[in-house]
């Protein structure tokens, strides 16, 4: 338990943050999830936007390294590229 008002703010703030920041990457990794599974290359297409927009909101946010969210993004896009064949 903290033992001043400004830790009890810390506390409350670092679970409110906590929280925000798990929701932000589980729903990235969902849609990156989804976006694989996709087997139809209008579809993917079509939802390539929406995923790269989360992955760059992440980077921005510093949740994950902007090295990283370039790597997905490229790989994502590789990916749809071969569906396309």
């Amino acid at each position: 338990m903290a033992n001043h008002k400004s830790a009890a703010k810390r506390a409350r703030q670092t679970v409110k943050r906590r929280l925000e920041n798990r929701y932000w990457a589980k729903t990235t990794r969902n849609a990156i999830r989804g976006l694989r599974a996709e087997k139809q290359e209008g579809e993917a297409t079509k939802a390539l936007p929406r995923v790269v927009s989360l992955i760059d909101k992440l980077a921005k946010r510093g949740y994950i390294h902007q090295n990283k969210a370039s790597n997905l993004k490229s790989g994502l896009a590789v990916r749809i590229a071969g569906l396309k064949k």
